[in-house]
């Protein structure tokens, strides 16, 4: 009987034939903009209709399926009719006589359920498709194309993805292959002849088709649940009987001494192993490890038995012989292999067997240096070095069990029930229990990724916490994070009773910047973000006197309607920062153009001003708008911007995609400090610090080291017209302190880079991979040199937080013009000689507003 198959949500098998292959995907440049890891903002399944699956090899040289099939679903929990709708194929090159092609559909996806399109048959396979809900006649290519859900069987016009991008009537839209019309950074990977590419079994997406496809053998399912009838009950053991004798082939012959299988593609028979782990969800399967092995450090005794749709009927302790198919898995482009087993058949052989000892990961077993480099190609043809490298001793325990003992929690259990922790407790330490990344060369070789395998979920845990006593497991490799215990012996949370730090409130001649990254905070949220983030302000940060915000959503968040103001969302985070204790705050922005700053789509994140009245003046000068240009002009005191607030170089091609720098001026004390506030394009699309490419290409820094050059120019232009100019550069700049992007906007040494005051193990805003690292930075005028500067870890080292990023606060002393005296705003007499001088100035500005209005000047 045909059967209906659930799909597993994060692996699926990729079988390799023949030599080692490789498949690079370079971004292109795009519209459906992807989340990068510090706006990361991935959809639980949108309601509707999405595109489930796509296959395009029918028919093929090594096909089994005769056609091409295009699979829908529907994660939302009402019916999604489909009359009048089509699914709609372009090549993944389209060229000047390329044209979209359409098939027409009817009926409906129900709530759950799936909806089949039958496409061209070709000359090869033997399988028909499960009867198609509706079929067309289209030859898609198996290794690269488009294929859109639209409302509407007029052929789409478009042939880019801005242009796509653009038209409302695609409802949904897959790029496969390297196709240059597709949703996010990256296009759905691993298509072919005998692959389809495929969404989760929650039909997640984000709007990144990289992200969101995975590869494997194709499973059509139409609507009535049925698919392919391949004669397989689902159970993955072979019939019961006298147990057969171990094969020739053992797990470290599978293994091999590099990180490609020597065997990829073959089928092995009986292969013997103790079944150590067992994983029942997601990527169901479980770990073999043979209890003998060979005396080779390189060749790992372990493998990943991989069951598919069907849960394993195995367990730990099993002395078993699995029979399959060896492959090597890709969990993303520019990942490391997976090496494991494929449509496996397992007899088991006896029961509740004493488990092999594992291997103990330390600061003694891991090297110090991190990987072997290969000119920035791929690693897998390596020769292994577990003596050397420790990427490679990682690799050369893949599959088997490992312990970790006693060990430092070096980041806060994730959403995704992982808790990052080192192996190395003296390898560079933050203040506060984490692990710096401080330069390129260090990507710190002690992190370890941890996750359960047990149903209940993690403890919650902080950064310096402890996982006492043992944690056992095998070894796995993700797509997010590399390396990882898979545990079947948690160690127990011990709290290091990390607290959150408040800053100092500023003295009356103190004038106190504050910077801090929000979260893609929109008017929608709950009000329990907003009541945590305002804590954070007024209390965190002790209300400083401006506070320079990045990912301000529109007002109704990632609804894609066109919104673009944000009043809604500002007025409800003023009102909560009242609410805390906090002063009523003012606020200057501007709003930007629909769906052109990047960020989670629909969001129109911008960069704010918040600013205390009661202790600072903005200079507002009309003009500012989401495409003019802001100058340095000359006033009657020196520089001054044409308009403020004011965007810098917005039609510059460094902000493609990206969020405008949001200049504007200030006035504490009679003087005039210029404040930038920034958000650079994120590092999505870098290769990873664990990928199979090394060293990592940083392909995102190109983008920033324009978008750098372009506020240095700004800020040059400042310092040009006054060397004494007040300038505060500050934001989200998406890199590190020690990189090229940092070191442009240092402009010669006349701006100085705050976070480089503080000591080395304070140095971070952010933690990524357990990396304890700064994205976010304060910069200021070199002449400006009595100040207080901290960052205020409240969030990124917390299970529970506000946001993913650290606020940061710099407080200047104005009170002794330099003497540094630190006593405050002075008597009575001069502040008020202060007050004056700044009436004084803003009536002049005024005037002179005035009369270049009356004069067209």
């Amino acid at each position: 009987m045909p059967h209906h198959r659930s799909r597993p949500r994060l692996r699926f098998a990729l079988v390799a034939v023949g030599a080692a292959t490789s498949l690079v995907l370079t971004p292109l440049p795009h519209a459906f903009a992807a989340p990068g890891p510090d706006t990361a903002a991935a959809a639980d399944g949108a309601a509707g209709a999405v595109i489930s699956e796509v296959y395009g090899g029918g028919g093929n040289s090594g096909a089994a399926l005769v056609r091409d099939f295009v699979e829908l679903g529907n994660p939302g929990s009402e019916s999604f009719d489909l009359s009048g709708h089509s699914v709609q194929y372009l090549p993944g090159s389209p060229g000047a006589s390329s044209r979209w092609q359409a098939t027409a559909l009817s009926g409906s996806v129900e709530p759950g359920s799936l909806y089949l399109v039958a496409q061209a048959a070709g000359s090869g396979g033997t399988t028909q498709l499960p009867e198609p809900d509706a079929s067309g006649s289209i030859a898609m290519s198996a290794t690269t194309g488009t294929v859109a859900l639209v409302s509407g069987t007029t052929p789409l016009t478009c042939k880019t993805a801005a242009d796509c991008a653009e038209d409302d009537r695609i409802v949904d839209l897959v790029g496969y292959g390297g196709a240059v019309v597709r949703e996010g950074a990256s296009t759905a990977a691993g298509a072919g002849n005998s692959t389809s590419v495929f969404r989760d079994e929650a039909l997640t997406d984000t709007d990144d088709n990289g992200a969101d496809f995975r590869s494997g053998a194709p499973t059509p399912v139409n609507s009535a649940g049925e698919g392919v009838d391949d004669g397989d009950d689902g159970d993955d053991e072979e019939e019961p009987g006298e147990p057969p004798e171990a094969g020739e082939v053992r797990v470290h012959h599978i293994q091999g001494t590099t990180r490609w299988s020597p065997l990829a593609g073959e089928q092995v028979t009986h292969v013997p192993g103790i079944v150590t782990g067992v994983r029942a969800s997601g990527s169901r399967g479980y770990w073999i490890q043979d209890a003998e092995g060979d005396g080779d450090p390189r060749t790992s005794e372990g493998v990943f038995v991989y069951t598919g749709s069907a849960a394993p009927t195995v367990s730990v302790g099993d002395d078993v012989l699995v029979s399959g198919q060896v492959s090597e898995y890709y969990p993303a482009t520019g990942a490391q292999s997976i090496t494991q087993i494929t449509s496996p058949r397992a007899v088991v052989v006896s029961r509740g067997n004493e488990l092999p000892a594992p291997v103990v990961l330390d600061a003694d077993s891991v090297p110090d240096l991190y990987s072997p480099e290969a000119g920035g190609d791929s690693i897998n043809d390596l020769e292994l070095e577990p003596d050397k490298f420790a990427l490679d001793f990682l690799e050369s325990v893949e599959g088997q069990r490992v312990e970790i003992n006693d060990t430092r929690v070096i980041s806060r259990t994730t959403d995704y029930d992982e808790i990052w922790v080192t192996v190395k407790p003296e390898e560079n330490p933050s203040a506060r229990g984490g692990t710096v990344y401080g330069s390129y060369d260090e990507p710190n070789t002690g992190r370890l990724k941890v996750m359960s395998l047990d149903s209940a979920a993690l403890p919650a845990a902080n950064t310096g916490d402890v996982l006492a006593g043992s944690t056992v497991g095998p070894l796995d490799y993700a797509q997010f994070g590399g390396y990882t215990l898979q545990a079947t012996e948690l160690g127990s949370r011990v709290d290091n009773g990390l607290t959150r730090p408040e800053a100092r409130p500023q003295e009356d001649a103190e004038l106190a910047i504050a910077t801090y990254n929000v979260e893609n905070l929109a008017a929608t949220d709950p009000d329990a973000k907003f009541t945590a983030l305002a804590e954070g302000v007024a209390v965190g940060l002790a209300s400083p006197d401006i506070l320079a915000l990045e990912e301000i959503q529109d007002d109704n968040g990632p609804v894609n309607d066109g919104t673009v103001t944000a009043e809604a969302t500002l007025a409800k985070f003023a009102d909560a920062i009242v609410s805390a204790g906090g002063p009523r705050y003012e606020w200057r922005t501007i709003d930007p153009e629909n769906n052109r700053d990047g960020g989670q789509p629909g969001g129109n994140i911008r960069n704010v001003f918040f600013f205390n009245p009661d202790r600072v003046s903005f200079t507002d000068r009309e003009g500012g708008d989401a495409t003019s240009a802001v100058e340095v002009v000359e006033g009657a005191e020196g520089p001054e911007l044409s308009f403020s607030p004011g965007r810098i170089s917005p039609g510059s091609d460094a902000w493609a995609s990206s969020r405008k720098p949001l200049t504007g001026e200030f006035v504490f004390r009679g003087e005039t400090y210029f404040l930038i506030t920034n958000h650079f394009n994120s590092k999505g699309g870098d290769q990873s610090l664990h990928g199979r490419f090394q060293p990592p290409q940083r392909t995102s820094e190109a983008q920033r080291h324009r978008q750098a050059q372009e506020v240095a120019d700004f800020i040059g232009e400042l310092h040009a017209a006054d060397p004494d100019a007040r300038v505060v550069n500050l934001g989200d700049f998406n890199d590190f302190e020690f990189s090229r992007t940092l070191e442009i906007l240092s402009v010669d040494g006349q701006m100085n880079n705050l976070l480089l005051t503080l000591p080395p193990d304070q140095r971070y805003t952010y933690i990524f991979d357990g990396n304890s690292q700064s994205l976010d930075n304060i910069m200021m005028s070199s002449t400006i040199t009595e100040f207080e500067y901290e960052v205020l870890h409240i969030n990124t080292e917390f299970a529970e937080q506000a946001s993913d990023h650290d606020p940061q606060v710099v407080r200047i002393d104005t009170s002794g013009q330099g003497d540094g005296d630190g006593d405050g705003g002075g008597d009575d007499g001069g502040s008020a000689k202060d007050r004056l001088k700044e009436k004084l100035r803003e009536a002049l500005r005024a005037l002179e507003e005035w009369l270049r209005k009356l004069f067209g000047r």
